[in-house]
C-alpha cells in the first residue's frame, strides 16, 4: 500500500455551519380592489415584474367622479350659507349695540353660524372621501416585484372584501433565506452579531454544485424549537440575477469565524480508533509514532489541530491501514518540497522505481 505524507502547516479555516433554507420573499400581498365596481382595464401581464406604483387595473370611475362632484357643489353651497350667515351675524351685532335688536335673535344666528361652520367640516370630509374612492379606481402595484397568475380579467365586477385577489406581488429582489441551525451552534453566532460582525452566507442548489447567491445573515428567531433543539435565522439576498425562486430548496453555508494561524493538516491524516483522534506522526528517523491529537474547525480538506502537532511536522494520509506504532518508512532526501500542508508522495523503498514506499512491517 502506497504511503503518502504531508506537512502541518499555519493557515486560516474557516468556521462554517452547513444548513438546509427554504427561499422565502420578504413580502407577499394580495392586490384586492378597495372599491366596488367593473373592471374596464386591466394592464396588469402575468410574470412580469412591477414597480411600486406601477398601474395594473381600473374600477369603472364614473360614479365615483360624480359623488365627488356632487360632494364639492354641497360644500360650496354650504360655503355660501356659511357667509351670508357670517353677515348677518356682524349687522346684528351693531344692531344690538345700538339697543335696536333683541339680544336672543343675535345668539340664534351665532348658533346658525357655528352650524355652518360645522356642516362645512363634515362637507370637507365628503369631498375628501370621494376623492379617495376615485383615486381607488386605479389599482397601482403596492410595491416592486413579480405578478403571479392573473386571478381576474377585464369586465368583471369586484367588490371591497372579495375573496378572490386581482393578483399576487411577490417581492423578489432582495429576498430571503430561511433555514435552521442546531441550538448549540447559536452561542457562537449570537456572539458575532452582538460584535457587530456581518456573516456571510452563501446558498446553493439541491446538488451543491451551483452557488446561487451571497447574501448576509439578517437575523435570528426568537425562540428555539424545543421538538427539534434547533433554531431559525433568516439570510437576504441582492438577487439581482433572480437565481433565487420563491419557495426553493437551497443548502447553506453559514461563515461564522475565520480560526486565523492555525495549525492545518489535511482531513486524510485524521484517524480514529482505540486511542481515540489521533494521527501518525514521521519522525527524524523515518519511523511513525501515533500522536493523539485535538481537532477545531474544518473546510472540508483541512482541518485544524489545536493540540498534538506543529507546524512542520509531517503526517501519514495515505496508506495508513497497514501502519503501526514504529512501522518505518522512506522519503525523499532531495528534490523541490511540496507546499506547506499538501499531500506528497513517499519515496521508494528501493532504488529508483519512482513508486511511493510501503511501510516497512
Amino acid at each position: 500500500m502506497p504511503v503518502g505524507l504531508a506537512t502541518a502547516a499555519k493557515g486560516d479555516i474557516p468556521v462554517v455551519l452547513r444548513a438546509l433554507g427554504t427561499v422565502t420573499p420578504l413580502a407577499t400581498v394580495n392586490v384586492k380592489t378597495q372599491i366596488t365596481g367593473q373592471l374596464t382595464e386591466v394592464h396588469l401581464k402575468e410574470g412580469q415584474l412591477v414597480k411600486q406604483g406601477d398601474l395594473l387595473a381600473v374600477v369603472d370611475p364614473r360614479p365615483y367622479d360624480v359623488a365627488l362632484q356632487q360632494a364639492i357643489g354641497q360644500m360650496q353651497r354650504d360655503e355660501a350659507l356659511l357667509k351670508n350667515a357670517q353677515i348677518d351675524l356682524e349687522r346684528y351685532k351693531k344692531l344690538v349695540a345700538q339697543d335696536s335688536l333683541a339680544r336672543q335673535q343675535l345668539d340664534t344666528q351665532q348658533a346658525l353660524v357655528r352650524q355652518y361652520e360645522a356642516a362645512l367640516v363634515i362637507n370637507q370630509a365628503l369631498v375628501d372621501a370621494a376623492r379617495l374612492n376615485v383615486t381607488y379606481t386605479k389599482i397601482v402595484a403596492p410595491l416592486t416585484g413579480r405578478i403571479g397568475l392573473r386571478m381576474v380579467d377585464k369586465g368583471n365586477y369586484v367588490t371591497m372584501g372579495d375573496a378572490m385577489s386581482i393578483c399576487v406581488i411577490i417581492q423578489i429582489q432582495p429576498i430571503s433565506v430561511i433555514f435552521t441551525i442546531p441550538e448549540d451552534s447559536l452561542p457562537a453566532v449570537r456572539r458575532r452579531l452582538r460584535a457587530g460582525a456581518s456573516l456571510e452566507v452563501r446558498a446553493l442548489d439541491r446538488a451543491q454544485k451551483v452557488e446561487l447567491g451571497i447574501g448576509k445573515l439578517d437575523t435570528t428567531d426568537n425562540l428555539i424549537d424545543t421538538t427539534t433543539g434547533t433554531v431559525k435565522l433568516r439570510a437576504i439576498f441582492d438577487n439581482s440575477d433572480d437565481s433565487l425562486f420563491p419557495n426553493q430548496f437551497v443548502n447553506i453555508r453559514l461563515l461564522v469565524d475565520t480560526v486565523k494561524d492555525a495549525t492545518v493538516v489535511p482531513v486524510a491524516a485524521i484517524q480514529r480508533g482505540q486511542p481515540g483522534i489521533f494521527v501518525y506522526l514521521v519522525k527524524a528517523d523515518e519511523t511513525v509514532e501515533i500522536r493523539v491529537v485535538e481537532l477545531g474547525a474544518s473546510d472540508g480538506a483541512r482541518v485544524a489541530v489545536t493540540k498534538g502537532l506543529q507546524v512542520g511536522d509531517r503526517v501519514v494520509i495515505d496508506g495508513t491501514d497497514r501502519l503501526r506504532e514504529g512501522a518505518k518508512i522512506r522519503t525523499p532526501s532531495a528534490g523541490p518540497r511540496a507546499a506547506a500542508g499538501s499531500p506528497v508522495a513517499a519515496a521508494p523503498s528501493g532504488g529508483g522505481t519512482g513508486r511511493p514506499a510501503r511501510s516497512n512491517q
